[in-house]
This record gives C-alpha cells, structure tokens and sequence, in this order.
C-alpha cells in the first residue's frame, strides 16, 4: 500500500474514533451537556485536531448521516432506463423498509432509537438537519431537470420527495419509540410509504410519475 494510502486509512480512523467518541457523549450525557474539548479528550486528541476533521459541534453529532446527503438525487441519476424518477425513488425507500435502514426510521437498535432521539429533540440538530434538507431538495431538483437548468417545477418536485421521504421515517421512529418493533410497524410503515408515493404520483404524474 502506498504512503498515500497509509495516510489516508490513519486520517479516517481519527475521524472514526472523534466520531464514535462524541456520538456516545451526546446519547450518554445529552448533545448540550457535553463540550468540544470533552469530546477530544475522550478521543485522545487535541481540540484543534477535532477542528481538522468536524467543522462543528453539529457536525460531529450528525457524521452518521452525512452518507446519505445527496441519497434521492444518486438514485434519480443511477435508475435504470425506461424507470421514472419517482418510481425509482419508491422502490429505493421500500427496499430500505425492508432491509431496515436507519434512514427509514425503521430500525429498533436501541442506539438507532436513542441517537434519532438526539437528533429529533435537539434543536441545533434538526436545523442543520433542515439545512441538510434543502441540500437534498437542489441536488433532486438537478437531477430531476438532467441537462437543463432546475426551474420552480423541479424544485416543487423535489421539496415534496424530500419532505415525503422525511415525514416517513419520522413517523416510522415515533411509532418505535413508543415500544413498538421494527417487525411489527413495518407493514404500516410499507402502507404509509405506498399512500405517500401514490399521492406524489398523483400530483407529479404529469412529469415525473
């Protein structure tokens, strides 16, 4: 392996430990208990090290998610020919239903529920979740428009997907908060997707459905 990759494989295991050293602070203690240099300190690192990594606070907290940024824009663009947007974007949630992504809301680990506990009820983490939102809304309404320029249709179309997909999985982890399983809330949880996606098909058929 080259030093390059030496390099690189040693900056993403910092960036693991400070990630996985804040994200058990914040479910232990509460995301606005715990500081900056506690974080670094339980990571063995220096504050600026942190800084080298997570711009923010915020950022640390939402480092797991940050994989999905980008998420409903990759499969519009990765869908096969001959498949609308939105049936694409259908059959990806479903598939994540059934294989439990957390992304879903739909996964019953105990420290899924906890951490989508601290990101639902933590005010600074669900602006910048809002924020994330809307980085998904212009990325959608790219590849919603191909080649052309995103217009007010395909940014409509694209805060309507985005708003769907959260208001679901949102729903999904209420609905295991209160004790219920992953196992059992998923066939509501494959209707209300259906229902959703059939009332964005109904709206957005003249386009995208």
């Amino acid at each position: 392996m080259t030093d390059g990759g030496l390099r690189e494989r040693k900056k993403q295991r910092t960036r693991d430990a400070i990630s996985t050293a804040a994200i058990a602070l914040f479910l232990e203690r509460g995301y606005d208990r715990v500081s900056v240099a506690e974080v670094a300190a339980a990571a063995e690192v220096s504050k600026p090290t942190l800084f080298k990594y997570f711009a923010s606070k915020e950022d640390l907290a939402l480092h797991r998610a940050a994989d999905h940024a980008g998420e409903p824009a990759r499969v519009v663009r990765a869908r096969p020919a001959g498949v609308a947007p939105l049936a694409a974007l259908r059959a990806h949630f479903r598939a994540g239903l059934d294989a439990r992504d957390p992304v879903t809301g739909l996964n019953d680990h105990p420290q899924v529920l906890a951490y989508h506990r601290l990101v639902f009820e933590t005010p600074a983490l669900a602006a910048r979740v809002a924020a994330h939102a809307a980085g998904d809304e212009e990325s959608l309404a790219a590849a919603l428009a191909g080649a052309d320029t995103p217009g007010s249709a395909e940014f409509v179309a694209a805060g309507q997907i985005v708003a769907a997909r959260r208001i679901l999985a949102r729903e999904n982890w209420r609905h295991l908060a209160t004790g219920e399983s992953a196992d059992a809330r998923h066939p509501g949880a494959v209707e209300a997707a259906e229902d959703a996606f059939a009332m964005l098909a109904n709206g957005l058929s003249g386009r995208y459905g």
